[in-house]
């Protein structure tokens, strides 16, 4: 059995800085390829970063630069630093495997919301 909560979101101004963490049961961060999701209102879910399970990375174009992936498989732990926020980065965002989800997978979410 697989949970992902998602926490650490918030509201923060424009060119602020947030650290998201996502927390799964069981050992999924042993071997998977992780990521972390958006969907703002009105937008298609969009992968944002991605984590491989020997730590490369990859980022959507619009965050390099700002965002950092992470992992601690021993703590089945993943974070998001998201620097230089910009208003554009509203959403609610989702940690899942990556590329491809596991629709089962899906938390609550955390609400990230930036001000100008």
């Amino acid at each position: 059995q697989v949970q992902l909560v998602e926490s650490g979101g918030g509201l923060v101004q424009a060119g602020g800085s947030l650290r998201l963490s996502c927390i799964a049961s069981g050992t999924i961060f042993n071997r998977n390829a992780m990521g972390w999701y958006r969907q703002a209102p009105g937008k298609q879910r969009e992968l944002v970063a991605l984590i491989t399970s020997g730590g490369g990375t990859n980022y959507k174009d619009s965050v390099k630069g700002r965002f950092t992936i992470s992992r601690d498989n021993a703590k089945n732990t993943m974070y998001l630093q998201m620097d230089s926020l910009k208003p554009e980065d509203t959403a609610v965002y989702y940690c899942n495997r990556a590329p491809i989800v596991n629709t089962s997978y899906w938390g609550q979410g955390t609400q990230v919301t930036v001000s100008s």
